[in-house]
């Protein structure tokens, strides 16, 4: 079954929602700085495994509903390289070429994911107030939301970590960032806050798998080196929850295997030879993709839940998933 939402996809917007033969719409608009337009977004239901729908789980992590997110008449919904998922189910996401997506996820009775309402699509602004145009400054690739809700975007390419207000508006300042040299597109891969250390906190991590654990005001510093889940594989994104724990999200693809993703839940990262608590490993059949986001939320004092989302690389052969899952600790 496909759920269609129409959704307000604007530098400033409000939407409204009606509900017309099992289908959820929500009127809004799409503007960049010369253009706006009203555009859709689909929500097609995608199985946790396509050759066993009765499969609802891998290991100790219950599939929680996915969904396919498609843009019916925009070009802009593509490229989502993370996410984060406020308490209320409030989603924001970046794209590689320097987007904002702010929505609301739409759950079953169930309470698994079934859509996003509520949508609006924001151009990142520069320090001077000016859109991010151009590919070598606009690819968003890790994005960190303080408590206070003010929030840091990491881009590659050019290499930097920016601060956001929580209501928006231009970057105010670049904060620390790691000591390179970083290749050109293996940069600033993860980006999450990291509240056990202090509110300002947050640690950045390289496709090459290393993490350093940063301050607003202070250098950054190295996280112990550890070993990748295996040959091939590619550090995505972080999402810190709990005390002092992060899921740490690695991607890696060939021709033989395919994609292959791996979600590994670490206790206290600063401190060399912490195990890892519990993985999730999503390899064919299941259903995947090149999954970039992850964030975490808590459910229950013991029960968290995970959201994976994928960059779809502005092709026709891969796809924009948003996919959740339940572990209980």
């Amino acid at each position: 079954m496909r759920t269609t939402f129409t959704v307000l996809l604007t530098l400033t917007c409000f939407a409204c929602t009606s509900q017309e033969a099992g289908q959820t719409e929500t009127s809004a608009l799409v503007a960049n700085t010369s253009l706006a337009r009203r555009v859709k977004i689909t929500a097609t239901p995608v199985p946790l495994n396509p050759s066993d729908p009765t499969q609802t789980a891998i290991g100790a992590f219950s599939y929680a509903g996915g969904i396919e997110l498609r843009g019916v008449d925009t070009t802009r919904l593509h490229g989502l390289s993370d996410l984060r998922v406020a308490p209320d189910s409030r989603l924001l996401a970046i794209t590689d070429e320097g987007e904002l997506l702010d929505a609301q996820i739409v759950f079953d009775a169930s309470g698994h994911v079934v859509g996003v309402t509520n949508a609006k699509l924001t151009r990142l602004l520069d320090l001077s107030g000016q859109p991010l145009e151009n590919k070598s400054r606009a690819d968003a690739e890790g994005l960190a939301v303080f408590p206070n809700g003010d929030r840091l975007v990491s881009f590659e390419r050019d290499h930097r970590i920016w601060l956001y207000s929580a209501d928006g508006g231009p970057a105010r300042r670049e904060v620390p960032k790691p000591n390179g040299p970083f290749p050109s597109k293996q940069g600033l891969e993860a980006l999450t806050n990291y509240p056990s250390t202090s509110t300002d906190a947050y640690l950045v991590g390289s496709e090459g798998g290393r993490l350093w654990l940063c301050q607003l005001m202070s250098p950054c510093r190295d996280a112990p080196l550890r070993a990748l889940p295996g040959d091939g594989f590619r550090l995505a994104a972080a999402a810190s929850y709990g005390d002092s724990a992060v899921a740490l999200l690695y991607r890696a693809y060939d021709v033989n295997r395919g994609g292959r993703i791996s979600l590994r839940l670490i206790d206290r990262p600063m401190v060399a030879g912490s195990p890892v608590i519990d993985e999730l490993t999503i390899t064919a059949p299941l259903t995947r993709d090149n999954f970039e986001g992850v964030s975490v939320v808590a459910r229950s004092v013991d029960v968290y839940r995970f959201y994976l989302i994928s960059d779809d690389n502005f092709t026709q052969t891969q796809h924009t998933y948003l996919m959740a899952f339940d572990w209980k600790q």
